[in-house]
This record gives structure tokens, sequence and C-alpha cells, in this order.
């Protein structure tokens, strides 16, 4: 039986990318390809021994090194292989985001920055994935947006539509307010200043496919161009995590 989400004691937001129709007629396999929150929240054995169950071998951390000192990493075991590659260059605080913006058109915003800012840790992440050979978690703090993003452009890659895209985003939606509890819990007396914390609804990741269309000419383009992802890339991921015709 194949299970998009998996139950983890400290996790909220851990699954599978597998099931979606993608190109030639094919889809991506399931238990190759997890997203996930932050695998630093793994602090018991049970936890690990879960993440370990499930084959995974290579972790790659999206997070800044500075949120890796302060909350930690996935604990190490014998064949694990860790990347730390910060997509993110323009650190800002979602708690006290400005109530009065658009909320969609903001994180968009933020987005496009990523895209424009990280390109070189974006290809990274991309080739890890193509090149390794056991199932790839790849997380960041709460498994939103920077995870979201990787997973749109990796999605993309795979031929999968956008529609599916938009709705894998959003069910991050599931887990917003666990990841709101979880903020007070770790920020007791300060206000969370910013209601759409926490949120990930389908507009916000269809704004920045139509961002990066606008500015590059499609998605695929900025995934050729700027990112120089080619096709013999393209086609190596793809038989790797596409099932066969």
């Amino acid at each position: 039986m194949t299970t998009r989400h998996h139950s983890f004691d400290a996790l909220h937001n851990f699954r599978d990318l597998g099931g979606y129709p993608a190109a030639g007629g094919r889809s991506v396999r399931w238990g190759r390809l997890y997203r996930s929150d932050s695998l630093g929240k793994l602090d018991t054995p049970e936890d690990l021994d879960r993440l370990r169950a499930l084959g995974v071998r290579t972790v790659i951390d999206l997070r800044y090194p500075w949120e890796i000192a302060a909350k930690g990493r996935v604990p190490a075991f014998d064949g694990l292989e860790y990347h730390n590659l910060s997509i993110e260059h323009r650190p800002y605080d979602q708690a006290e985001i400005d109530p009065e913006l658009d909320p969609w058109r903001y994180l968009a915003d933020r987005f496009a920055e990523v895209a424009e800012d990280g390109v070189q840790e974006i290809r990274r992440a991309l080739d890890v994935i193509t090149a390794a050979e056991a199932p790839v978690v790849f997380h960041c703090a709460s498994g939103k947006d920077r995870t979201g993003l990787i997973a749109a452009l990796l999605l993309t890659l795979l031929g999968v539509g956008e529609d599916d895209i938009a709705a894998d985003f959003a069910l991050t939606e599931l887990a917003t307010a666990q990841l709101v509890a979880d903020w007070h819990a770790a920020h007791p007396g300060r206000t969370l200043r910013w209601p759409a914390f926490g949120r990930a609804p389908e507009a916000v990741i269809r704004l920045t496919l139509a961002d990066l269309a606008e500015r590059h000419g499609s998605v695929e383009a900025y995934l050729t161009g700027p990112l120089g992802i080619d096709r013999e890339q393209t086609d190596a991921l793809r038989a790797r995590l596409l099932t066969s015709c």
C-alpha cells in the first residue's frame, strides 16, 4: 500500500512525492523522493528508525547554516549522505510580516528572490537528487517554502502538471495548525503578528510559477537557462524517478 503522509513523533509535514502523473504517461515512483519539515527535530531512536526504514540515504538540508547551528541537523547514521544547501540568501522573519500585506503575493516575491539568488544551490540540490541511487529527502524548517520551491521545480522536470504541483504544495496546509503551535511553544511571550503564518495555499506556488514563466519565458526555460539542466540530466532524473511506460 502506498502512503503519501508518513507519521513521526516530531515531524508534521513528511510526505512522499510519488504517484503524480508525469511525462510520457508515466508517474512519479513511490518511495524514492520525500519532502519534510526539519529533520533536526528527529530526537528519538523511534523516529530515526522510521526514517531509516524508508531506505533514505541522502538528506538535503535547505536551511541556513545558522538555523542548523541553532536547531540541529538530522542525526548521522551509517550510509547517510548529508548536504547543506542553503538556497535562500535573504532571511526574513515570517512571524513579523506586516498583516496588511497581500500574503500570497508577498511569499511569491520571496520565492522569486530564492529562484534568482539560489541558482547554484538549487542546481546542486537537483544534481544530488539525480545522482542518488537510494531514496532522498529534502527539507527546510517547516517543509513549506524552500522545500515547496524545490518540489515544484523537480516535479516540473519530471513532467508533472501545474495542477498536481499546486495540490502537492497545498498539502502543507494539513500541518499548519501544528506549525503554528510549535512556533508558540518555541517563542513564549512573543506575538505572532502575521495571520498567514504556516499557510501554503495553491495560490503561492501558482504565482511563483507564473512569475518564473514571465521572467524566463517558461518554467522549463528557467530550468534549462539559469539552472543549466540539460536533456541528458532530465532523462536521467526521469529514468530514476518515473515508472516505466
